[in-house]
């Protein structure tokens, strides 16, 4: 659903411009730096980067999922670290407040986000529980009119720069399902909080990732996302915020496929070898088919999608499909571009080169590919008339 299509396409322009203009240029540098630099930070947060998927009665633009998904397409064609600025913002960081925040709540933080003022992350994964999230131990005992969270969550997107998580804690510990697991708004000033040094990464350079810890760290059960009465609806938001969050992945897969093939075309069409481009090679040709086809394929299931969701249908599996197929083309889109480039394809700098090593976490995070296999077939079965214990 697009709301106004002729001020839509003014805005997708307006992203191809920054991306080309502003954002790819300086990929090097975000690199060296492993940031992306405060003029930039402040650049996104002038176009409203930062507010696409908050409703615009907070400051937000009030995007659609098709919208979103479009513009991420766009966005995702520059450096990896840029789309993750901001990323959390209009995703996972603040999701949960605008699915299940209480009005109050969606006040005190939503216009500060879609400013870009204050960073969100989302704070679900634990040593223990990735895949199988339900096992996690972080622990919020009643004290009052408080909750005491203790425990330690990793592999948290923006947390070192996070000044809201959105923490999933259980506070019924003789519940060992999804039902006592509560959600949480914790604020990075509150004691107890603590966020560990961003890891050194494979790739994804400037988009800061770390352990988040919790040592008796109090929050007001007014915290609890929903208001204090919302205990045991933890998981149940965190899915929401999932089914969501994982069309929106699936599109920020496709924007370095996009990106990748350009590169791998634009080098292909001007090397010669033999005396001719090296595209007019047929093997070649072949793997920019593949890459092209495939990049078509995900975009469509996307759009899909993207438009069931906004007509209100549960497209929970579809969500999943959306997320396997395209971080899996990505990387086999990633994997192709470097064998066009050659030895220019192995050399750190090249964008493709960087692309290669940053996609690679796409099929793991939000799911690994396997868990949304399992994920498919399961809901496949069902529809069929099979459940699966």
């Amino acid at each position: 659903m697009i709301r106004d299509p002729e001020a839509f396409q003014e805005l997708l322009a307006g992203v191809r411009r920054q991306v080309s203009e502003q954002m790819i240029p300086r990929e090097a540098e975000v690199e060296r730096l492993d940031e992306v630099p405060a003029d930039l930070v402040a650049a996104l947060a002038r176009s409203g980067y930062f507010g696409w998927s908050i409703p615009e009665a907070y400051g937000g633009a009030g995007m659609t999922t098709e919208e979103l998904v479009l513009a991420a397409m766009e966005l995702s064609q520059a450096s990896v670290a840029f789309r993750a600025r901001v990323g959390t913002n209009t995703g996972i960081g603040s999701e949960a407040l605008v699915a299940d925040g209480t009005p109050a709540q969606k006040d005190r933080y939503l216009p500060r986000m879609a400013r870009g003022e204050l960073t969100g992350c989302f704070a679900l994964t634990e040593p223990e529980a990735g895949s199988d999230a339900v096992a996690l131990t972080t622990s919020a005992v009643r004290d009052g009119d408080h909750y005491v969270l203790n425990g330690a969550k990793c592999f948290i997107t923006n947390a070192p720069i996070a000044g809201l998580f959105t923490v999933m804690a259980r506070t019924d510990p003789d519940d060992r399902t999804a039902r006592g697991i509560t959600a949480f708004l914790v604020e990075r000033e509150t004691p107890g909080l603590s966020t560990g040094q961003p890891y050194d990464k494979m790739g994804q350079a400037g988009s800061p990732v770390s352990e988040v810890f919790f040592d008796n760290c109090r929050v007001h059960a007014d915290q609890i996302v929903g208001g204090a009465g919302n205990t045991g609806n933890g998981f149940k938001t965190a899915m929401k915020v999932l089914n969501k969050q994982r069309i929106h992945l699936a599109a920020l897969c496709t924007g370095p496929a996009i990106r990748m093939l350009d590169e791998a075309v634009a080098h292909t069409a001007q090397r010669t070898q033999f005396g001719q481009a090296v595209a007019g090679f047929q093997l070649v040709q072949a793997l920019i088919a593949d890459c092209q086809t495939e990049i078509h394929a995900a975009r469509a299931l996307i759009l899909e999608t993207a438009r069931a969701r906004d007509a209100g249908e549960d497209v929970t599996m579809q969500a999943s499909m959306c997320k396997y197929f395209a971080s899996e083309m990505c990387g086999r889109v990633a994997d192709r571009c470097v064998q066009m480039l050659g030895g220019t394809g192995f050399i750190r700098g090249h964008a493709i080169e960087r692309f290669y090593r940053d996609v690679r976490l796409f099929r793991l995070y939000e799911g690994t590919s396997q868990i949304h296999q399992l994920n498919i077939a399961k809901r496949t079965l069902a529809r069929a008339g099979h459940e699966l214990r």
